[in-house]
């Protein structure tokens, strides 16, 4: 039996003022970009990778790379993976452009003082990073130019937004676009102000679905992340949801969005006004929104970032129709097991029975709701659920509710050959056994988590 662990401390709050980092990163449905990736899990043999490149808390003159197969348990691949030749590094965005290279671009002075310019630098593999140029903001009596965020249009264009202020008020914000005129990113146009959003918005994030611009930003005055539509990127926009409307509460910003494999979006903000940083999924087109949980791992040691998400090499390579058992990666003595339609953790041997060797044998067939995804079927042909978030088993109803139910995503293991078991429909929850019986628990970013979550796929007992 394993113990919990406590979760990680929260840091202490900051003055309000101290972080108004700007966001407007924005994803489309051109293939080959960022976070572009169809909605569905990574084929047999690949993996899906988030990858973040954040400044720290503690730290403004760095940032670190974390990445992760399911947007929610981050680990750090590089640490002071890029720092600038001068001045601060804040806020950075991360792109892959269609030239095969990473690209960051970030404000480059520290909240207190003025910041005219923008920052570039760009890596061959997301890990070292070499300085490329500031860029400075040519809008008329800049104080501030702030958190530039990658825009990719479905045309292919490549966009930054970034919100400015003047030294009329250097703490009014409005959001500004520039388009880059070459391939190598090194030229743009003059800024044009988003029409609709207005002054006193910053953190302004767009996503791209279909002919609508969707644009998620911070009311400065309420503190606030509001929703607004457009057909055009440039706007004018309009705001249709103000106050708390999805439940995130107020001292928000950074909104950041990336599609999970399950089609669902997932937002990232920072909750600078308590110290945590959030995430919060939606699948009914922005509408709704989970409640948000804070991210484990990275929650108050990262500050404001953007996703990039791809499709990689090396993923769990699981064969589909065939008999397995699986046995637990830190307790080797003990397999799944069927029992009284739960599924439990007991230790299981050659010198048992026949029906306790068939209970602990499963067909691995493909996902009911997602063919790249998973799902494991019993003897008497039950599938394997989550109920209450107990694992079970039960026969298939057809219903939509029971697919998303007994659908698992394969992420990679902690030893060579193992897997673990994501819940499709509850993003960020695992098989993990605890008490010897298996639950589908949601991850707390720790080693003990993960090792309790890792099974290794063996020939089966029956």
């Amino acid at each position: 039996m394993t113990a919990r662990r406590p979760a990680p401390s929260r840091r202490s709050l900051l003055r309000a003022v101290a972080a108004l980092p700007v966001s407007a990163w924005a994803l489309t449905e051109a293939p080959g970009l960022p976070g572009t990736a169809l909605a569905a899990a990574p084929p047999g043999g690949s993996a899906t990778r988030y990858t973040v490149v954040p400044f720290l808390d503690s730290d403004d003159g760095t940032v670190n790379v974390y990445q992760s197969d399911d947007a929610t348990d981050f680990r750090l691949a590089r640490s002071a993976a890029y720092t600038p030749p001068a001045n601060r590094i804040r806020d950075a965005s991360v792109l892959k452009h269609t030239d095969g290279f990473y690209y960051l671009t970030y404000t480059t002075h520290t909240w207190q003082d003025p910041s005219t310019t923008i920052g570039f630098a760009r890596s061959a593999d997301r890990l070292t990073w070499t300085f490329l140029y500031d860029h400075p903001v040519p809008v008329a009596g800049l104080s501030r130019a702030w958190a530039p965020e990658w825009f990719v249009d479905g045309d292919g264009s490549v966009h930054i937004i970034v919100s400015c202020s003047t030294t009329d008020d250097e703490w009014m914000f409005t959001p500004y676009l520039l388009k880059a005129t070459d391939a190598g990113l090194t030229a743009w146009t003059s800024p044009v102000a988003l029409a609709g959003i207005g002054e006193n918005h910053i953190d302004t994030f767009v996503v791209k679905l279909g002919p609508t611009y969707h644009a998620f930003t911070k009311n400065e005055t309420t503190k606030y992340i509001e929703y607004a539509t457009a057909a055009r990127l440039a706007g004018p926009y309009t705001i249709s949801r103000t106050g708390d409307w999805a439940g995130w509460g107020s001292y928000r910003e950074g909104p950041a969005l990336v599609r999970l494999d399950n089609g669902g979006w997932r937002v990232f903000f920072d909750g600078y006004g308590d110290g945590t940083y959030y995430y919060s999924d939606s699948y009914d087109t922005f509408t709704t929104w989970s409640a948000p949980k804070a991210l484990p791992g990275l929650s108050g040691t990262a500050r404001h970032f953007t996703v990039v998400k791809e499709t990689v090499a090396g993923g769990v390579s699981l064969p589909r129709n065939v008999t397995r058992s699986f046995r637990s990666v830190n307790y080797p003595t003990r397999y799944w097991q069927a029992r009284s339609s739960l599924l439990d953790l007991p230790v299981v041997t050659a010198a048992g029975t026949a029906a306790e060797k068939q209970a602990a044998t499963f067909t691995v067939v493909p996902g009911l709701a997602d063919a790249d995804g998973c799902s494991f079927r019993d003897a008497a042909g039950n599938y394997l659920r989550h109920y209450s978030f107990r694992a079970r088993f039960d026969p298939n109803d057809g219903t939509p509710a029971f697919a998303g139910d007994a659908t698992f995503i394969a992420r990679t293991g902690t030893t060579s050959g193992s897997a673990r078991f994501e819940s499709y429909n509850h993003p960020g929850h695992y098989l993990r056994h605890y008490d010897y019986r298996l639950r589908v628990e949601h991850s707390d970013g720790t080693d003990l988590f993960r090792r309790d979550s890792s099974f290794l796929p063996v020939t089966a007992w029956a």
